[in-house]
């Protein structure tokens, strides 16, 4: 890293994953010997180019299955699925999106000590961590649930934040969240664009986040790298993060770029994040290596990047621990945000975790997930058409658009702002003594507006 120049900044980055990216490349292979699977790509993250034709018949999928599948995906390649494709629950974990957009809470205590920091480049330090940690659960290769248009997940119950998600547009598919303590305000509008590639995607991040940190007023914005998602109908799926990571401070003007290293051969560089904290001048003073599946590490640099004598790596956050042999490979968190112990009193019925497919799927009975999943889906449309024959439009009930366009590299973005209604609402819920708790079997999943 040191003979690198860091004022380089997104060139010294972009270098480094030029060279990287024609690395990763050779250990893509072909399918050539699988009879009507010329030209599809199968990727081994812990092999090299020799075994791509066994790869391709391990994975979650039946062959029948898989067969059937890739003949119908075929006509989207190069296209963006975002919207169009009904994909089978056997690839879907019992979770919404709106669900996994809640996930980045496990580590928010990263958000309270950069709150209490003195030093801002250190403050930097804690909060790109913090956006870091949520690539350790976001590797799942299961599905989430796109979420039913009007659809919210609510979390309490941890150190002390409350958090709220709503579905706020389904074409295209949009999710609004506030999360909010004593410490920060995070508000995010997510939004994705995508490309098919055959036996993989890319995903591209059009959305805005934001954190404000509440003693000094500071906001940071983040600029996320795209994801990758290899394997997807052969082999075993994977997903992988390759690209630039940038995060700024719109107050002082001081940044965060990190590189996040693609896979190479035998799963060489796997993981990997390196970069600088800058000053408003774009003059490193802060050194940040690590895994995003596991740690980050920070040192204070001089102005070549060069640690400084006298200083010694320290650890700004660890991958917490995980149940093993997990079906789905959650995290204790992850399991929390699908429980009830994470709601608050009387939650709202339009609530993630009162899916009926969601909650067969968590029971382990797909076929009742499936036809659950299309029986929503079926009232979604029922819902649009009795919409739009009265000549209404759909307004989220949480979340109001705003004016404001914010411009990403992937296109732009209609931002949607909290407008402070749930946290009424949540007042005089609270007031009252007496509310049975809510399960699955008691109250009905009702996102729906007509």
């Amino acid at each position: 890293m040191a003979a690198n120049d860091p004022k380089q900044g997104g060139g010294f980055l972009a270098s480094i994953a030029s060279s990287f990216s024609n690395f990763g490349s050779a250990m893509t292979k072909s399918v050539n010997g699988l009879l009507g699977y010329e030209g599809l790509q199968v990727v081994n993250p812990e092999g090299g180019t020799h075994d791509a034709e066994e790869e391709a018949t391990k994975g979650r999928w039946k062959q029948e299955d898989r067969d059937s599948y890739w003949k119908m995906m075929q006509k989207y390649i190069g296209s963006d699925i975002t919207s169009m494709v009904t994909l089978p629950v056997l690839i879907f974990e019992p979770m919404t999106m709106l669900q996994r957009m809640a996930e980045i809470m496990e580590y928010s205590h990263l958000l309270d000590r950069a709150d209490e920091c003195e030093d801002p480049y250190v403050r930097l330090v804690y909060v790109v961590s913090w956006f870091i940690s949520i690539y350790y659960p976001f590797q799942r290769p299961w599905k989430p649930f796109n979420p039913i248009l009007g659809e919210t997940y609510e979390m309490t119950n941890h150190d002390g934040v409350t958090f709220l998600a709503e579905q706020v547009s389904h074409h295209p598919p949009m999710s609004a969240a506030h999360a909010e303590n004593e410490h920060f305000i995070y508000d995010v509008t997510s939004k994705v664009k995508t490309k098919f590639l055959g036996n993989s995607l890319d995903i591209y991040p059009l959305g805005r986040s934001r954190v404000t940190l509440k003693r000094d007023g500071v906001v940071f914005e983040l600029v996320p790298p795209p994801t990758k998602v290899n394997n997807l109908i052969f082999g075993r799926t994977w997903i992988d993060n390759p690209g630039e990571m940038v995060l700024t401070n719109l107050t002082t003007g001081e940044k965060v770029v990190l590189y996040f290293q693609p896979c190479g051969w035998f799963g060489a560089g796997r993981y990997e994040v390196d970069g600088y904290v800058y000053d408003a001048a774009e003059e490193p003073k802060i050194l940040m290596t690590g895994k995003w599946n596991e740690y980050m590490s920070y040192q204070p640099c001089d102005k070549e990047g060069e640690p400084l004598p006298g200083t010694e790596l320290k650890e700004a956050w660890r991958v917490a621990e995980a149940p093993k042999n997990d079906k789905f490979q959650y995290t204790y968190f992850g399991h929390e945000i699908n429980s009830f112990n994470t709601a608050p009193k009387k939650v709202l019925a339009s609530d993630s975790r009162l899916r009926s497919d969601r909650y067969a799927l968590e029971q382990g009975d797909l076929p009742k997930a499936g036809a659950e999943k299309s029986r929503l889906e079926e009232r979604q449309r029922e819902e649009k058409k009795n919409r739009e024959m009265k000549g209404h439009k759909f307004t989220p009930r949480w979340f109001d658009l705003t004016d404001e366009i914010s411009p990403t590299p992937w296109g732009d973005l209609e931002v949607y702002h909290y407008n402070g209604k749930y946290t009424e609402h949540r007042a005089v819920v609270d007031s009252l003594d007496t509310i049975e708790e809510p399960d699955t079997g008691s109250t009905k999943f009702n996102p729906w507006q007509y």
